[in-house]
C-alpha cells in the first residue's frame, strides 16, 4: 500500500486527495503516525480514460482557454490555442465546460473517448463578451454602435496577402474591390458608400491603436504602368497570419470616437498578442500556384481575317497598304496564337513559411512571429514578390494589476520585380496570325519590322523595395478602485523606393539606337508619423446604475516626402542602374508635406439594470489642412440600446435587443495645403534662373465637410442561440462639399477648390443570419449569410447645369454615375450606330446628348459562408455575390476591322441593308462616318455590361492530425482556394478586372501547421 508523509502545515491533504480522487474507487484514511494510507477498493481499476476533443462557439471557432472540470472534483484542465484539450477521466465521470459568457454544459464521459463540444452564447451573460471599439472595450449586450467583425479563425483558412482581403463577402455595408491581380497591389474600400465627390472616401485603419495612412507611396511614372493610378496597398506590409481580429466600425456611434478621421468608417486591425500558459510553438508552412480566373473568347485567325478583309470591302479599298502586315501576305495567315495563353497563362507559384512561439507567466506574457512569403506572376518573365514580416508582443503587470504596459511592434521587408506594363492590353488587342516570340535561332523575333514584339520589354524592369515599421506602447494605472490613467503612444514609418529600367535593347534594331537612349527612372516615397493620446477613465456602479466617463486627446503629426527622378543616357546598359551614370537628369514630381492633427475627446456611458444603455460621445479635432479660422471642428454622436427582452420569460427568445444612434462627423481627407496660394517650379530656365508659378489660390473660407449619420437597428437570438438575426436601417447625408470650382480663364487658375451647398446621401438595409444548423459530438455545420441593399443619391449641388460638373453629375442620382450617350443600335440601312438625340438639334454632340446615365454602384453584395466539421475533418466555404454593371473590352477599343484582335461577339455585325445586328459594320478607319459612330459608341451605354457575378471567394478543406501519446499537439493539413470558380454572364474576362490590367487570380495552396 503506498503511503504519502504529512509535512508541517498540510494537516487537509487527505482533504485535498479525496477531490483528485474518486471516492467510490479508493480508501483514504489517515494514520496517527502523520501518514496518509490510500487503498484501491476491491475490483476497482485506477480509471484510464483519456478523454480528447475541440470546444468552438457556434460559430465554429476553435475556443481557448475554456475549462473543463470533472465534476464533483478540482480536476481539470483547459482548451489551448485551437480548442483542443486532453483530459483522464473515468466512464462514470461527468465533465462540465464552463467559459465567461457562455452556457455550462455537463457531458457524460461513457465509453467514449473523444468529445467535441459547440458552447452556445448565453444571453444573459453577453456583458462577458468583450469587443474591441477602439478607445474602449464594449460587450456585445451593451453595444450600442454598428461593428463587423472577422477573427483569426476566418483569416487564417484563406491564402490572401492582404488584410482587407479577408472582409470580402464576410461583412455587411464594406465594398471592396481588388484593383490589380498583381502581387503587391491595391484595393479600393468603401464602407456605407461615397460620401464625398471629391476628398477621400477610404476608411481609417487603426492597427494597435496607431492610425495607419494607406494613401500609396507609389509613384505614377515607376508603378503606375503595371499597378493601376500606382495604388500600392501599405496594408501589404501587415501579415494576416498575425492578426488576431478585425473590426469594422460603420455608424456614428461606433466612429464617433475618431471624430473627423473616422467619417468613412474605421478598421481596427489587432494583432495576436501572447498569453499566460506553457510555451507555445507553431510552425506553418504553404505552396501554391494561381492562374487567372477567366479569358475572354477572340476572335480565331480565321475569323479575324474575314473581319478585316470584310472591313476594306466595306470602305472600298482594292489594295492592302505596305503597313497592313496581317493582310496583305507580309504575315503568315495560317498562323494562329492565342496571345492569352501565351502572355497571361502562366503559372504563379507562391511560398509560404510561418513561425510563432508564444507564453508567459499570470504577470508577464510574450510573442513573437515571423513569416517569409514569395510569390510569382503569371506573365512571362522571371518576376517574384518577396515579403518578410516580424512581429512582437509584451505584456506586463504587476502583482496587484494596477500597473499595465503592452508593446507591440511589427516590421517588414517588400521586394518586388516586375515588368514596367501589364501585358493585358497586348494579349487582348494582338492579331490571332502575329508573328511568332522568338526566331529560328532564339532570338527575339522582329519579323523585318512589321510589328512590336511583346517580350522584347522582359528586360525593361519594375523594382520596388519597401520598408516599414509599426509600433506601439500602451501603459496604464488603475487607482482610487474607480481611475485609471493611459498612454498610448505610437511610432512608425513606411519607405518605398522604385526603380524602372528601359534599356534601349527592348526597341526594333532597326531603328538603331545604343545606351544613349536607355533610361531609368527612379521614385522614393518617405512616410514617419507618430501620435500620442493621453487618457482618463472613470467607472462608479451604483446599485443597478453604472456610468463610465472617459477624456482623452491626441497629438499626432505624419511628414511625407516623395521624389521621382528620370535619367537617359549611359555610357553601356551595364550601368543603367546607376543614376549618376546618365547623361541626362530630369526632375518628375518631388514634393515634401507635413500634417498635425490635435484633438479632445469624451464618451460617457450609462447604464441601467443590465438594459438600457447610452453612449455620448464628443470629439473637437484640429487640423493643419484648414485656413486659420477653420482648423477646428466640433463632432459628436449619440447611441443607445434596450435590450426589451430583459425579465420577459419567452424560451424561444434568447436575446432581443434594439439600438439605434445619431451623429456628426466631418473629414480632412483632403491633402495637404489646399487652401493656401501655392507655387510650382518651372521644368525649365529662363535667362539662367528657374521660375515660380502659381499653381493653386488662397482660399481662407476652406472648411470642414460635415456627415450626418443616422442608424437604427434589430438584434434577436433565438433557440438557445442557434439562430441570430440582425438587420439595420443606415441613412448617411455628407453636405458643405468640397468641390473644384470653374474659374473664368482672364484669372488666370481654371479653378479653386471651395466648399459648395451640395449634399450626398448615402443609406441602405444590412441584413445578417447566423445558424447552428447541427451539433453532435463529432459534427458540426455553422451557416452565415449576410446582405447589403446600398443606396446613394445626390441630393443637392447648386448651380450645377451651369458647372463643369453637368455631365458629371445628376440630381437625384448617385454620384458613381457616368453620363453617356443612349445607344438605339445599329442602322439597318446605313449600318452605323444610332444614338437619341436628347436636345433635338440634329446632331450627336458631348454637350447635349450625353443624357443616358449609367451607375457603377453595386445594387447589393454580400456573402454566405459554412462551416462543417466532422470529428477531424473541416470544411470551410464563402460565396460572394454582388449585382452591379461595369465596363466591357469596347471602352476603350477602335473599331473592328483596323488592325487588332476583338471578342467574337463583333462577328453579329452588319454586313448589307436590313441586317439587324448588335455591331456596326466594320471599317479600317478609312471611312470617317463610320470612324466617328464607334467612337461615339465607346462613349455610350454600348460599353456598359451586366458585371454581376457570385464567386466561390474561398475554401479550405483541412484535417486535424493529433501527435503524441496525449493528443496535445496537432499537425493541422490544409487545403486553401481563392477565386475557385465565378458565376457571371460578364463576357470580358472577370468582372471585377479593371481594364488594361491583369485580374485577381485564381489561388490553390496546399501546406501544414505544426502545433507544439
Amino acid at each position: 500500500m503506498p503511503k504519502i508523509e504529512l509535512k508541517k502545515g498540510t494537516i487537509k491533504v487527505n482533504e485535498l486527495l479525496k477531490q483528485c480522487l474518486p471516492p467510490t474507487d479508493f480508501n483514504i484514511i489517515t494514520t496517527k503516525d502523520n501518514y496518509i494510507t490510500i487503498t484501491r477498493q476491491s475490483g476497482k481499476a485506477f480509471p484510464q480514460g483519456n478523454i480528447k476533443g475541440v470546444v468552438k462557439d457556434s460559430l465554429g471557432i476553435d475556443m481557448a482557454g475554456v475549462n473543463i472540470i470533472i465534476k464533483n472534483t478540482s480536476r481539470g484542465t483547459q482548451s489551448d490555442l485551437d480548442g483542443e484539450y486532453t483530459i483522464i477521466a473515468h466512464p462514470s465521470d461527468t465533465l462540465v465546460f464552463t467559459y465567461m459568457g457562455y452556457k455550462t454544459q455537463e457531458i457524460a464521459v461513457g465509453n467514449r473517448t473523444i468529445i467535441n463540444v459547440v458552447m452556445l452564447a448565453d444571453a444573459t451573460a453577453l456583458d462577458a463578451v468583450v469587443i474591441n471599439a477602439g478607445y474602449y472595450d464594449t460587450t456585445d449586450k451593451e453595444r450600442t454602435g454598428s461593428i463587423g467583425r472577422v477573427t483569426a479563425a476566418e483569416i487564417d483558412k484563406q491564402p490572401i496577402n492582404n488584410p482587407v482581403e479577408a472582409l470580402q463577402g464576410r461583412v455587411t455595408g464594406v465594398d471592396i474591390v481588388q484593383n490589380s491581380g498583381i502581387p503587391g497591389g491595391g484595393f479600393k474600400v468603401r464602407i456605407r458608400g461615397q460620401n464625398s465627390l471629391m476628398s477621400g472616401n477610404g476608411p481609417l485603419y487603426i492597427i494597435d491603436g496607431v492610425p495607419y495612412d494607406t494613401q500609396s507611396l507609389g509613384s505614377r511614372f515607376t508603378s503606375g504602368p503595371i499597378i493601376p493610378n500606382a495604388e500600392i496597398s501599405p496594408l501589404n506590409a501587415i501579415n494576416p497570419e498575425a492578426i488576431e481580429s478585425i473590426e469594422v466600425l460603420k455608424d456614428a456611434d461606433a466612429t464617433a470616437i475618431y471624430g473627423s478621421r473616422g467619417a468613412n468608417g474605421v478598421v481596427l486591425i489587432t494583432t495576436k498578442k501572447g498569453k499566460k500558459g506553457k510555451t507555445d510553438l507553431i510552425v506553418s508552412s504553404s505552396t501554391g500556384v494561381a492562374h487567372i480566373t477567366r479569358k475572354t473568347e477572340l476572335l480565331n485567325t480565321q475569323q479575324y481575317l474575314e473581319m478585316r478583309k470584310e472591313a476594306f470591302a466595306n470602305d472600298g479599298l482594292t489594295e492592302y497598304s505596305e503597313w497592313d502586315y496581317d493582310v496583305n501576305g507580309r504575315w503568315d495567315n495560317s498562323r494562329y496564337t492565342d496571345w492569352q495563353e501565351e502572355l497571361l497563362g502562366g503559372t504563379a507559384n507562391t511560398r509560404k513559411l510561418f513561425a510563432q512561439v508564444s507564453g508567459g507567466s499570470n504577470n508577464t506574457q510574450f510573442l513573437i512571429n515571423g513569416q517569409y512569403q514569395e510569390e510569382t506572376t503569371v506573365f512571362p518573365g522571371t518576376y517574384a514578390y518577396d515579403r518578410i514580416t516580424v512581429n512582437s508582443n509584451l505584456n506586463h503587470q504587476s502583482r496587484d494589476e494596477r500597473f499595465k504596459v503592452v508593446f507591440t511592434a511589427g516590421y517588414s521587408l517588400e521586394k518586388n520585380n516586375l515588368p514596367t506594363q501589364d501585358f493585358t492590353t497586348t494579349a487582348f488587342w494582338l492579331p490571332p496570325n502575329a508573328p511568332s516570340i522568338y526566331d529560328e535561332a532564339g532570338n527575339i523575333n522582329w519579323e523585318g519590322s512589321t510589328w512590336t514584339n511583346p517580350l522584347a520589354r522582359l528586360p525593361s524592369k519594375y523594382i520596388q523595395d519597401s520598408k516599414s515599421l509599426l509600433s506601439n506602447t500602451v501603459v496604464s494605472y488603475s487607482f482610487l478602485n474607480d481611475f485609471e490613467i493611459k498612454v498610448n503612444a505610437g511610432y512608425g514609418f513606411s519607405q518605398l523606393k522604385g526603380m524602372a529600367t528601359s534599356p534601349h535593347t527592348i526597341y526594333d534594331p532597326a531603328y538603331g539606337y545604343d545606351s544613349g537612349a536607355s533610361t531609368l527612372i527612379t521614385s522614393s516615397g518617405n512616410r514617419a508619423y507618430w501620435i500620442t493620446e493621453p487618457q482618463i477613465r472613470w467607472e462608479k456602479k451604483i446599485g443597478s446604475n453604472k456610468l463610465e466617463i472617459l477624456l482623452g486627446s491626441t497629438f499626432q503629426e505624419e511628414n511625407y516626402e516623395q521624389v521621382s527622378i528620370m535619367g537617359k543616357g549611359f555610357p553601356t546598359n551595364s550601368f543603367i542602374n546607376n543614376m549618376s551614370a546618365a547623361t541626362t537628369l530630369t526632375i518628375l514630381d518631388e514634393n515634401s508635406t507635413n500634417y498635425k492633427y490635435h484633438s479632445l475627446f469624451g464618451r460617457v456611458n450609462y447604464a441601467y439594470q443590465n438594459k438600457l444603455f447610452v453612449n455620448a460621445t464628443g470629439r473637437r479635432d484640429g487640423s493643419s489642412r484648414f485656413g486659420p479660422k477653420n482648423k477646428y471642428g466640433n463632432f459628436g454622436a449619440l447611441g443607445a440600446g434596450w435590450i426589451f427582452t430583459e425579465g420577459m420569460n419567452l424560451p424561444w427568445i434568447n436575446l432581443g435587443k434594439l439600438r439605434g444612434s445619431f451623429g456628426i462627423a466631418g473629414n480632412d481627407q483632403i491633402g495637404d495645403y489646399q487652401y493656401l496660394q501655392t507655387y510650382s517650379i518651372q521644368d525649365y530656365s529662363y535667362d539662367g534662373n528657374i521660375g515660380l508659378l502659381p499653381a493653386r489660390l488662397y482660399n481662407p473660407n476652406f472648411k470642414w465637410e460635415k456627415i450626418i449619420k443616422r442608424e437604427a437597428a434589430v438584434e434577436i437570438s433565438l433557440f438557445d442561440s442557434k439562430i441570430a438575426l440582425s438587420t439595420a436601417y443606415y441613412n448617411n447625408r455628407s453636405s458643405n462639399q468640397l468641390v473644384q470650382y470653374a474659374l473664368p480663364g482672364t484669372t488666370g487658375f481654371t479653378n479653386i477648390l471651395v466648399n459648395l451647398d451640395a449634399e450626398v446621401e448615402n443609406s441602405g438595409f444590412e441584413f445578417e443570419v447566423n445558424a447552428n444548423v447541427g451539433a453532435g459530438n463529432n459534427f458540426s455545420w455553422i451557416s452565415s449569410f449576410n446582405l447589403s441593399l446600398p443606396k446613394n443619391k445626390l441630393l443637392a449641388f447648386p448651380g450645377l447645369e451651369n458647372s463643369t460638373y453637368a455631365n458629371r453629375y445628376e440630381i437625384g442620382k448617385p454620384i458613381n454615375i457616368h453620363k453617356l450617350y443612349e445607344l438605339k443600335g445599329v442602322n439597318p440601312e446605313t449600318g452605323l450606330f444610332e444614338f437619341t438625340d436628347f436636345n433635338e438639334d440634329g446632331e450627336i454632340t458631348n454637350d447635349g446628348d450625353r443624357q443616358y446615365v449609367a451607375d457603377l454602384s453595386p445594387k447589393f453584395f454580400g456573402g454566405l459562408s459554412n462551416t462543417i466539421k466532422y470529428k477531424d475533418w473541416s470544411l470551410d466555404f464563402l460565396f460572394q455575390f454582388v449585382k452591379k454593371n461595369g465596363y466591357n473590352q469596347y471602352r476603350y477599343s477602335d473599331p473592328p476591322g483596323l488592325m487588332g484582335n476583338h471578342t467574337v461577339r463583333v462577328l453579329n455585325r452588319w454586313q448589307q441593308p436590313g441586317d439587324e445586328a448588335k455591331m456596326q459594320r466594320f471599317t479600317t478607319g478609312a471611312n470617317y462616318e463610320a470612324y466617328l459612330a464607334y467612337s461615339q459608341f465607346t462613349q455610350s451605354n454600348g460599353i456598359i455590361s451586366d458585371a454581376s457575378f457570385i464567386r466561390l471567394r474561398s475554401m479550405e478543406i483541412a484535417y486535424n492530425l493529433r501527435l503524441g501519446k496525449e493528443g496535445s499537439n496537432n499537425c493541422r493539413i490544409f487545403l486553401q482556394g481563392l477565386n475557385l470558380l465565378t458565376f457571371t454572364k460578364f463576357k470580358d474576362g472577370d468582372p471585377e478586372q479593371t481594364i488594361g490590367f491583369i485580374p485577381p487570380l485564381r489561388k490553390i495552396s496546399f501546406g501544414a501547421q505544426l502545433h507544439l
